[in-house]
Formats: C-alpha cells, structure tokens, sequence
C-alpha cells in the first residue's frame, strides 16, 4: 500500500494556505489592553495552529514575560500600540524555531533603532518588508515538498508490502527533519556570529614585564 502522491501533496497545500500573517492594514490603529491584545491575535492565528481551538497564542503570562525580560518594549499605561502588536507577531512566529535569547538578540535592534522611529526607515517598513516574502516562499516550499515526496514513494523498496505506507510517511519526515535541522544550525551560527561581532571584548590588561635574570 503506498500514499497517494496527489492526495498527500492536496493535504499539504491546504496546511499551507491556512498558514497566514496580520497585514499590517489589519492590526488595530487604536492602542489595546491586554484581553483585546491576547483576542485578537486569537482571532487572526487560531488557524495556524496544530490544535485550532485548543493551543494558545500568546497568553497574557507570556506577553508579561516578553516585557519583563526586554524583549518586548512596555505598554504605556497597560496598552500596547499597533507597534507593539508588530513586534508580538513577530515573536510568535520566531517562538516556534528559536530560543528566547536568540529571538532577543534578533529584535534588540530593531526596538532599540525602530520602535517608535519618526524616520522613513521605521518598524512598519521591516515588517511588511518581512512578511510579502510569504507568497514567494510558499510557491518555494511546495515545489521542495513536490520533490521530498516523490523521493519518498521510491525509497524502502524492500520494506514489506504491509509496511509501505509507513515507510513512505517516515522517509518524508526524515526529509524534513533533516531540512529542518540544518537550517536550525544555520540560524543559530547566524546569530552567534552577529553576537559575537557586537558584544564588546572584555580588555586585557597589559601584564607586567618580568625582570631580566642574569
């Protein structure tokens, strides 16, 4: 018994349509409390989750943390500007790949230069510059897909006949999690290599010279 290419790739697709991000039209212009912040990203991201009803978004535990541990500037009077839903939904999406100090070091300097910048360059140019690569990288990850399951149907020939759809479902997901794996290194080589470049070097004192012996 094998999967079907075809119903396997249409399962796929349909994940990945509902995989979405807020436009930056669709964030609240008016600054939010709390319970508004945590029910609206309910709202736009339920879909996108593996248990839609079930999984929290981000709670209100959660966004306290961000903010307590500098990776989330603080509301001005228990409200969060349509900014600080910028940076939330960026931490959403960085949370499922990332540690929190690697998510740290990404944002730190786009909320230390950007948040709250009058300049042109500012906090909403980087995130709809981050997120209209969603359509190119969607087609990106289909074509890859397309391969990885066609590589799938023809490996473990020699598994029993009763076995093939297991084997065919656990060589995709060995592709995958490789794929995964290796982009996870690259990621974090990428961001220790940016906090190394930018983390002072503790400097080193001069030793003293010893005298000449004779």
């Amino acid at each position: 018994m094998t999967i079907s290419t075809e119903d396997l790739m249409n399962s796929i697709m349909e994940s990945l349509e509902r995989i979405s991000y807020i436009r930056f039209e669709d964030i609240p212009n008016i600054d939010l409390y709390m319970d508004q912040v945590t029910t609206f990203m309910d709202e736009k991201l339920q879909a996108t989750t593996r248990n839609p009803g079930e999984d929290k978004i981000l709670t209100k535990t959660m966004i306290n943390n961000y903010a307590k541990n500098d990776l989330l500037p603080s509301p001005l009077k228990k409200k969060y500007s349509k900014e600080h839903m910028m940076i939330l939904i960026m931490i959403y999406y960085f949370k499922g790949v990332l540690s929190f100090n690697d998510i740290h070091e990404l944002l730190k300097p786009i909320t230390e230069r950007y948040f709250n910048s009058k300049e042109e360059f500012n906090l909403e140019s980087i995130y709809k510059e981050l997120f209209n690569i969603e359509d190119v990288q969607k087609e990106s990850v289909k074509e890859d897909i397309s391969k990885k399951i066609e590589h799938a149907q023809v490996m473990f020939k020699d598994a029993p006949e009763d076995d093939r759809e297991f084997f065919v479902l656990f060589s995709l997901v060995v592709q995958l999690g490789f794929d995964v794996y290796v982009k996870r290194l690259l990621i974090e080589k990428l961001i220790d290599g940016y906090r190394l470049k930018h983390t002072p070097q503790p400097v080193q004192k001069n030793k003293k010279k010893e005298p000449k012996t004779e």
